[in-house]
Order: structure tokens, then sequence, then C-alpha cells
């Protein structure tokens, strides 16, 4: 029973927290925030975002509310996470190196997977314009942009999503070692 519990508190703040991700880089990449998905986002957000840009101002182009709104909702998944499966919350010091960990974690599977949509929907809707397109290719062309500098296309096929998504995964792979976390 727990389990389930687990599983279902961790995966809605998990995907909330993805949605405030990509609200902070759509504002990074200055997307078009009239795309009905930029809506949604927005709306869905403006709870949280809001009653803190009362308290936080932005930084030059850095919405300082989005990230202090990502923080909150990091920590706060693993804080009531840990209390439901019964463990007592780590020391101080030790709950910051987690939460760091798990930012930068979130970062990197959300470029992965945005790319991975990105690029399969390339071939879904090749060359046509759909919200989902036009706001991950905002998302993704900074990411994607060096490596298309690097390597050409080979007969008309991008791979920079391919070098892109192996980059994001060995970084991945190599997170846990950089915080010195057992793999799985």
């Amino acid at each position: 029973m727990t389990d389930a519990l687990v599983y279902l508190v961790d995966s809605l703040l998990t995907i909330y927290l993805y949605i405030l991700v990509l609200r902070f880089v759509m504002q990074l990449t200055r997307a078009d925030f009239r795309n009905q998905i930029a809506v949604f986002v927005t709306t869905v957000t403006n709870p949280v975002i809001v009653p803190l840009r009362r308290i936080v101002p932005p930084i030059g182009k850095i919405d300082t509310a989005s990230v202090l709104a990502i923080i909150l909702l990091a920590a706060a998944n693993i804080a009531i996470v840990a209390l439901i499966a019964g463990a007592s919350l780590p020391a101080p010091a030790t709950f910051a190196v987690i939460l760091i960990y798990t930012l930068l974690r979130t970062f990197l599977l959300f470029f992965l997977g945005s790319i991975i949509i990105y690029a399969i929907l390339s071939f879904v809707v090749p060359g046509g314009y759909s919200p989902p397109m036009a706001l991950l290719g905002t998302v993704c062309e900074p990411l994607l942009a060096p490596f298309r500098r690097i390597i050409p296309p080979i007969a008309n096929i991008d791979l920079s999503p391919l070098w892109a998504s192996l980059l994001l995964g060995v970084l991945l792979r190599l997170l846990p070692h950089l915080f010195a976390f057992p793999t799985t």
C-alpha cells in the first residue's frame, strides 16, 4: 500500500516539476507563449509562479520565481516521498546534495525526453506546423545547433538529435558517480 502511495505522489510531483522546468526553459529560449501548449503550461503553473514573483523579482533574463518553484518542488518531492516511505529526512548537507543531484538529473532527463520527442515528431510532421513541434523546436534547437555545426546531415537525415541524446545519456550515467551515489 505504501509503495502505491509513494509511486502516486512521486509521479504527480515529478510531472508538475517537469511542467515547471518547461516553463523555465520556455522563458530562457523566448518561446512563443501564445502556443497552445505554452498557454497550458502557463495556466497550470501560474498558481505557483505568480505569488512567488511578488516575493522574488527576476534577475535579468532569469525568472527567479520559476527557479525557486523548481527548487522548492524538488525539495518537497524528496521530503514527502521519504516521509511516506517511512524514512527519516537526511541531514541538511546530505539533503542539499540529494536536491542538487535531483535538479541536475531532472534537467538532463527533461532535455533528453524533449529531444527524443522532437526527433520523432520531425518524422511524423515533416515541415508542417504543429504546436508541439513549434514549442519543442524552440526548446531543443539551442542544444542541437552545436551538433549540427560539427556533424552535417547525411543523406538529408539530421543526426544531431542522436548525438545530443547520446551525450545526455552519458551525462545521466556519470551523474551518480559525481555524487558518489550507488548506481542501479
